[in-house]
């Protein structure tokens, strides 16, 4: 991979770990129901997307308008991972180090919003039970096993879209062989 492509999506990568994890101060620091309002999850991943999509756009433009399928999918993937990792040692940082108290009281947010939003949708009162008590058994929803569970979940999801951003990406030169 050429090393200003790679700087770039790094670079790309640090711009979209610094917004996320200011998201997260932010959120821990003056709203904690933050973490908990749908909008505000969906927000992010399509924060996330688009700085992908602008890697791999980017590197293509640094390799003269033509970038292989691999070459997209790195820089898409060079991104993500660190716009993701950063901001997740931030928050296993905070909720596990700075004010375990907080993450107490957001986890039962979590699991509060989760029981509304299973009732608001109609599930059988025994599933409702069932999330609930699966949800209690989890001592620490920031611990880091979830954490590191968290961001290779995010990791394979986000892939998925960069093999789809890579593909329309890529453009063969006509003039190589």
């Amino acid at each position: 991979m050429d090393k200003s492509m790679k700087s770039s999506a790094v670079n790309l990568g640090l711009y979209l770990a610094l917004i996320l994890s200011s998201f997260t101060i932010i959120g821990y620091a003056v709203y904690l129901n933050l973490f908990t309002a749908w909008w505000f999850g969906i927000g992010q991943m399509f924060l996330v997307i688009i700085f992908g999509i602008i890697s791999a756009i980017k590197a293509k433009k640094l390799l003269g308008g033509f970038i292989s399928f691999k070459e997209a999918f790195t820089a898409f993937f060079i991104t993500i991972a660190i716009g993701i990792s950063i901001p997740a040692v931030i928050g296993f940082i905070i909720f596990n180090i700075i004010d375990t108290e907080a993450a107490s009281i957001l986890q039962q947010k979590i699991i509060d919003n989760q029981l509304a939003m299973m009732e608001k949708f109609g599930a059988p009162q025994a599933s409702i039970d069932e999330a609930l008590e699966q949800m209690q058994k989890e001592e620490n929803f920031f611990s880091l096993t979830n954490t590191i569970k968290s961001i290779a979940y995010q990791l394979v999801g986000f892939s998925i879209v960069g093999l789809i951003v890579a593909a329309a990406t890529k453009r063969k030169d006509p003039n190589v062989a």
